[in-house]
């Protein structure tokens, strides 16, 4: 159904009801059309107003904002697909597949430059403006997708040197294990996603820690900022529980055969759709000015005159 769905045999013997797919289709499509129209709200507003643009905590949200639209929209593509025309080529499911996967990996370790940037405005606020120069932040930005195609890449190419030619003409159920089949792609994503829980959570936790104790003698900015990485973190766990998919996966196909396709459903809505709906919440609500100029964007749509 996405990215880290069963592979062709499991579906097979797995099959939802006709009533039932049309369902969880309606209900996929209904959440990502929803969660794009408040991203694409919040892209309007950032990009009407210079105070957003010329701050980099602003730039980096609303990057993390358009890397969700894009991984949200080819979320649910894949998963009607997987329901509707079933098979496709293969070269446009590899397509699919790397930039859904590069989105994937973007977002935490968007959250957890995020994190850094709320560590240096609380703790050392007389360097921030120094250290968090626009220029840097979009070269940081550059950095995020330069090592998320670095992680994914190598699977394009390790299939390119292992697969015929042919392979890439055939048609197949779209997940990642069916394009990038061979057993070296799955030792180096599990080498690489521990990596990353490694690097990410020791980053999430350092700088929540130290605008704790920061918080507790020092303005009400450290403790907002405090409650900020708390929810970055939540978003955080809900997006890397990705990395533990396929083990996870596996044991609910022991443990409940029967519910498989409905828990695998609920998984899916969990992991990659939830966590997109966090973003809006942290900065398009909880963020007093981003919530001003939202506010009047929106009561001038609902009032032209």
């Amino acid at each position: 159904m996405n990215a880290s769905s069963p592979n062709l045999t499991v579906v097979l013997q797995y099959r939802d009801s006709f009533t039932k797919a049309v369902t969880k289709n309606v209900i996929v499509v209904v959440i990502g059309i929803s969660i794009n129209c408040i991203n694409a709200c919040l892209i309007h507003t950032f990009c009407k107003h210079q105070i957003f643009y010329m701050n980099p905590r602003y730039i980096l949200f609303i990057h993390l904002v358009v890397n969700d639209m894009i991984q949200v929209t080819l979320s649910v593509i894949l998963f009607v697909i997987s329901y509707t025309i079933y098979k496709i080529n293969v070269s446009v499911c590899c397509t699919f597949i790397l930039v859904t996967l590069i989105t994937t990996e973007n977002t935490p370790l968007n959250l957890a430059s995020m994190a850094v940037e709320c560590y240096v405005a609380i703790c050392l606020p007389l360097r921030h403006v120094q250290i968090c120069t626009i220029p840097r932040i979009l070269m940081l930005i550059g950095l995020i997708w330069t090592t998320s195609m670095l992680s994914v890449f190598p699977d394009l190419f390790i299939t390119l040197t292992t697969e015929p030619l042919d392979f890439f003409h055939s048609r197949v159920f779209c997940v990642r294990q069916n394009v990038f089949p061979d057993p070296l792609i799955l030792k180096k994503r599990d080498i690489t996603y521990s990596v990353y829980l490694v690097i990410i959570w020791i980053t999430i936790f350092y700088t929540y820690l130290i605008i704790m104790f920061t918080a507790q003698t020092a303005s009400k900015d450290a403790k907002k900022a405090r409650n900020t990485i708390l929810l970055h973190g939540f978003q955080l766990l809900l997006c890397m529980l990705s990395y533990v998919t396929p083990q996870f996966r596996d044991a609910l196909l022991q443990w409940f055969p029967k519910s498989y396709t409905d828990l695998l459903f609920a998984v899916y809505i969990t992991i990659q759709i939830l966590p997109r709906s966090i973003s809006p919440i942290i900065y398009g609500i909880r963020d007093k000015t981003f919530r001003m100029y939202l506010k009047r964007y929106l009561l001038c749509k609902m009032n032209p005159q």
